[in-house]
């Protein structure tokens, strides 16, 4: 049916919702297609799977896929008008970063339901083969109150450390080439991370180990703190199947080699050395309390590597096309002008 000027037709009035909807699709960013990507990836194992838990965890899922769909759809709509901006924008970044943590707290119900196994065994071999040690034995006659507790407090730091580089870079960077690098990195890490927890699910040394340790890991305060951190999460232990890679070696590490990177700039050129070797105890840490293999960590390590190595490339040919194809940029302040 043909519209005419000024009556409404079918075509014309399902043409506009069509046009959004492409629009939106276009502006979409390499970031967008990653966490939407991850999301599709959840839901499909979810719903292949089985077990008691598998319907709140597809209840979930699909609840933070509808989050994501809502809040890309006005976060990418291109609302200009300075009062709807901030809070399109602002929805955005609620939509990618929301749907990530929201997945990583929901873990306990979906891994047991997508990856019912363990493959501690295959690790902990390949360990023996390759390393010839696995370091959570190993470095069991170290253990004592003092040194669980240094290494407890470093563990603990990772939370503060994302949180000290997430908010404000989200709240208040204005320089759109390291905002992006930043969360595409960070992104591709843990999206990647995640998806690998459904392939190589493992429970760690502490679990499948612990008949091996003669000493007891014991603290007065950090310890406790990373214990009740952990058990908060969620899950009864045999459910958080999520070493295999090690986040907490690989977050950490994208972090060191970003600011290392960024050294000529201001904080960067004050922040890496301190981010660098707060990354090394953290690495020491995952293996000193008995969360991870060798193996997780090396993975950690090689992820963190190529998320670098993508955000470096991706990012200024990814400017160079929206900028081609009038698409705006990535990212919009939320206060002030960008900067390149």
């Amino acid at each position: 049916m043909q519209g005419t000027q000024g009556r409404f037709t079918i075509d014309s009035i399902t043409a506009a919702p069509r046009g959004r909807a492409r629009r939106v699709l276009s502006s979409f960013a390499a970031q967008d297609w990653l966490v939407g990507s991850y999301m599709l990836v959840l839901l499909l194992g979810v719903l292949r799977g089985a077990g008691p838990l598998r319907q709140t965890a597809l209840s979930y899922v699909l609840a933070d896929c509808a989050v994501f769909v809502v809040c890309m759809a006005v976060g990418r709509s291109g609302v200009q008008a300075p009062r709807w901006r901030i809070a399109a924008d602002a929805l955005y970044r609620v939509g990618l970063i929301g749907a990530v943590v929201g997945s990583f707290l929901q873990l306990h119900l979906i891994l047991p339901t997508v990856s019912p196994w363990i493959l501690d065994g295959s690790i902990y071999q390949i360990d023996l083969a390759v390393f010839g040690f696995e370091p959570a034995v190993s470095w069991d006659r170290f253990v004592t109150p003092a040194t669980t507790e240094w290494f407890s407090f470093f563990y603990y730091s990772y939370f503060f450390i994302l949180c000290a580089y997430l908010l404000p870079m989200a709240l208040f960077e204005k320089r759109l080439r390291v905002l992006s690098e930043l969360s595409v990195g960070l992104l591709f890490v843990v999206c990647v991370g995640h998806a690998l927890y459904l392939a190589v699910p493992g429970l760690g040394p502490h679990a499948y180990l612990q008949g091996q340790f003669q000493h007891e890991l014991q603290g007065s305060f950090w310890w406790p703190t990373v214990k009740a951190a952990v058990d908060s999460v969620g899950g009864d232990g045999a459910s958080r199947k999520d070493i295999f890679p090690s986040l907490h070696t690989a977050c950490p590490t994208f972090l060191t080699l970003f600011t290392f990177r960024n050294r000529a700039h201001r904080p960067y050129r004050y922040v890496w050395p301190v981010t660098a070797f707060f990354t090394s105890q953290i690495i020491l840490a995952t293996m000193f309390l008995r969360w991870h293999y060798l193996l997780d960590v090396i993975a950690g390590v090689t992820l963190a590597t190529i998320a670098f190595l993508v955000s470096r490339a991706l990012v200024p040919a990814e400017a160079r096309a929206r900028a081609k194809q009038g698409s705006g940029p990535v990212w919009r302040p939320l206060f002030g002008r960008a900067r390149p």
